[in-house]
């Protein structure tokens, strides 16, 4: 058998978004670093993010109202005492930023121009017009790329964590990864003291998402398969406003549009959001998603219209730009038209249990950003909060493994990858069918609104999904699209099991058969042992 490529270092991070440069960046002055990227630096789900970030700013707002609003959007959901960590730490996380050279936009005094969005009582989202996102990214990527201690690879699958379970050990401990190269098409493994999960979430589960093709939950799976709890799966963010265009992809119209005064209308030019809450269209995210699903199912309608024409088209072309290009190449003049829009799955609330320093159920491995709960959105994500996230819990997992990175011992040989019984592929079309069914069945069955009988429809079809992903696992060499499927229908599995425990609609989980909600809101934490229960 050919000689395994071996690699060791002192952390292993393994995502290249806003939570995993960042915490490579915070611990390379004091640990070797290496960065794995699933597709190229620019492809995650942060460098398409486009609304900005939430800190308090504004003399006139306050830490306290901003842990207010994220504990009102969480619907009873959230822990308090992650809210209060997460918002007591975002100026300093931004000025970090600031420092690095990432250039948040200004009004004419010098101050930061501060945009309002769902959710936020005051104006504290900082942002680079509207592609706030890429200013991140690449800020962090020019940074990362600077600095001798950090190794970063591209276009590279981490297939799974080497646990104990490898190693023949009791007590649940990382030590590395087996990882895909796919320019060289070998399986390879990462030694480390430390692993950091930064994947992201699992929106590519669903046939309709805002996010990027990467997004495909593995890190959740990974850790699942690791022994990891996870915590309050059911709760999918779906962006109420992706544009609606054959040659769009979902492109994602960022909330700060009707922050600043855009507003939704049906087909025949009438609002409808002044019908559903008493904030209209800067209600939270899942008010306004459900509004739009139940008015394009009402009326057999396959889109619903956002319109910001009303606006000067000087300010339009200055505050979205992108999104005012964007539109025009595809023939809407969003000064003079509303856009077509349609609700997207666009962000995955729950995750890989952690506490405030990121440190999941498995020690040495920690989870970062949208992989990870930490409870603080609780049942909804509040607007830009997101990256926020990242930052914080980046720099307190860096705090956490500089504190211990010199004393723990070196990285363990790891046991070779054993491909000698698998052969390459001749069915890849099997693995596509599987993909489309699987995501095809989520929106229609998981979607916005669920019943029982089309969750426990899911949850069959999942598991015979399951069961000839494992037979070609088996059988067969890896590939990029194996890889996501194992993992997707993996996280498919913990999104249904979460939602059929919750008896209740609260927040981004509306179950018609249980419209009501319950007394006491607990998350929903699953466990691998309990895996096949229930």
């Amino acid at each position: 058998m050919e000689q395994m490529a071996h690699y060791q270092c002192d952390v292993l991070i393994i995502g290249s978004g806003a939570a995993g440069l960042t915490l490579a960046l915070q611990l390379a002055d004091h640990a070797n670093v290496i960065v794995l990227s699933k597709g190229p630096l620019t492809e995650g789900s942060t460098y398409y993010a486009q609304g900005g970030i939430a800190a308090v700013f504004d003399e006139n707002d306050s830490i306290e109202s901003h842990i207010e609003d994220t504990l009102i959007a969480g619907a009873g959901l959230c822990e308090q005492q992650a809210v209060e960590f997460t918002t007591r730490h975002a100026k300093e996380s931004l000025q970090w930023l600031i420092d690095i050279g990432v250039g948040f936009d200004r009004v004419d005094d010098g101050q930061f121009h501060l945009n309002q969005e769902g959710g936020h009582s005051h104006r504290r989202i900082l942002h680079a017009a509207d592609a706030t996102g890429r200013a991140v990214q690449t800020t962090l990527v020019e940074q990362a790329r600077l600095h001798p201690n950090i190794t970063i690879v591209e276009r590279v699958n981490a297939i799974d964590l080497i646990t104990h379970k490898h190693l023949g050990g009791d007590s649940p401990q990382c030590f590395g990864a087996y990882i895909l190269n796919r320019v060289t098409q070998r399986v390879e493994t990462v030694a480390a003291k430390f692993v950091a999960l930064c994947t992201g979430g699992a929106s590519k589960v669903y046939q309709y998402t805002s996010n990027p093709d990467v997004a495909s939950g593995d890190g959740i799976a990974m850790a699942w398969r690791a022994g990891c709890r996870v915590a309050n799966m059911e709760f999918n963010q779906f962006h109420p406003t992706c544009l609606f265009h054959p040659n769009a992809q979902s492109f994602l119209l960022t909330e700060a549009l009707r922050g600043e005064g855009a507003v939704l209308r049906r087909p025949d030019g009438s609002r409808f959001m002044p019908d559903f809450h008493p904030s209209a269209e800067l209600a939270p995210r899942d008010v306004v998603a459900r509004a739009i699903d139940f008015e394009m199912k009402r009326l057999g309608a396959d889109c619903m219209y956002l319109d910001i024409s009303h606006k000067p088209k000087s300010f339009i072309q200055e505050h979205f730009p992108n999104i005012y290009e964007k539109c025009l190449s595809l023939g809407i003049d969003i000064s003079q038209q509303p856009m077509p829009v349609v609700p997207a799955a666009h962000y995955t609330c729950g995750g890989v249990k952690t506490d405030l320093h990121a440190r999941t159920d498995v020690t040495n491995l920690y989870a970062i950003g949208e992989v990870a709960y930490t409870g603080l959105h609780g049942a909804n994500r509040m607007a830009s909060n997101s990256l926020l996230e990242c930052l914080v819990f980046a720099r307190s997992a860096a705090q956490d493994i500089i504190a211990k990175v010199a004393s723990c011992p070196a990285p363990t040989e790891l046991p070779a990858w054993d491909e000698s019984q698998v052969s390459n592929s001749d069915e890849e079309v099997i693995i596509q069918h599987n993909w489309h069914e699987l995501r095809l069945f989520m929106w229609d069955y998981v979607g916005i609104v669920r019943t029982d009988k089309r969750l426990q429809r899911a949850l069959r079809r999942i598991e015979l999904l399951q069961q000839e992903i494992h037979e070609y696992y088996s059988n067969f060499k890896v590939s990029n699209n194996l890889l996501e499927l194992r993992n997707l229908v993996q996280v498919a599995e913990l999104i249904v099991r979460s939602a059929m425990t919750r008896h209740e609609s609260r927040g981004l989980h509306y179950n018609l058969d249980y419209p009501e909600l319950l007394p006491e809101a607990l998350p929903s934490i699953l466990t691998p042992t309990q895996q096949k229960s229930g």
